[in-house]
């Protein structure tokens, strides 16, 4: 089945009402320039009264931000970072003293870019995701990685500004042939951007992405989720998820 995020919880209802929809994770943006941002405090209140089999995913944007340290204070179960205008998402961080052992059994780590940062060539996408499906080769045997670690990635419509919510889809034909690059090579694309509940099943009958993202497209106003909505979009999710088998 396809996986399910409902983005931009700001509060426990919303995040109750995705849970209850079917949604398989749900997000929490800690990026103050976005309005659906919320204090490490009100997403530890929140995560607490999750079921724990939900993912819960912390979405980062600035160099600065310690995705690793917000995750250990909240209880999230996996990092979503952004490559925007200030740099790579916790590039900056220190995370030193952090031991594997003290990640979440399920950690999972996205690294979310915007499909608009490369124009007409696609290139330098299918450069970066080599470089991570050859890295994850070169792991000595005896050694492992857990699923999810380097090897899932999401494709936005953002741009350098505004790396994500914005509403707008981004060409999803164009991306086909990369998507398919990256089956291949054991890679997992999560399709995000300008997603609703009528176009979704489109774009997975498209990319047949592993994953999708969903935020403004089932929101009353940023921050604020329409329960129907998200209702509807798990549901369009399920329904072309029973089509393709």
């Amino acid at each position: 089945m396809t996986w399910v995020k409902i983005c931009g919880m700001t509060n426990l209802e919303d995040a109750l009402v995705a849970v209850e929809a079917g949604a398989d994770a749900v997000g929490f943006v800690f990026y103050e320039k976005s309005p659906r941002c919320v204090s490490v405090e009100a997403a530890r209140e929140i995560v607490a009264k999750l079921p724990e089999e939900v993912e819960k995913i912390g979405v980062f944007v600035g160099p600065d931000e310690d995705p690793i340290n917000v995750l250990l204070q909240t209880g999230l179960t996996g990092t979503q970072c952004y490559i925007s205008a200030e740099g790579v998402a916790g590039s900056k961080a220190s995370h030193k003293g952090i031991d594997r052992d003290c990640l979440p059994p399920q950690f999972r780590s996205l690294m979310a870019f915007s499909m608009s940062l490369f124009g007409e060539d696609v290139s330098e996408v299918e450069r970066v995701l080599i470089g991570f499906a050859d890295s994850k080769k070169k792991i000595p045997e005896g050694d492992s990685i857990q699923d999810g670690v380097l090897d899932t990635f999401l494709m936005d419509s953002g741009n350098l500004r505004q790396p994500g919510g914005t509403g707008h889809t981004f060409d999803w034909r164009k991306a086909r042939g990369l998507v398919e690059g990256m089956r291949k090579d054991g890679l997992k694309l999560v399709v995000a951007g300008g997603l609703t509940p009528e176009n979704v099943g489109e774009a997975i009958e498209i990319l047949q992405p592993w994953g999708v993202d969903v935020v403004s497209g089932v929101e009353v106003r940023p921050g604020t989720k329409d329960p129907e909505k998200v209702r509807a979009f798990v549901k369009a999710v399920r329904e072309m998820d029973r089509k393709v088998d």
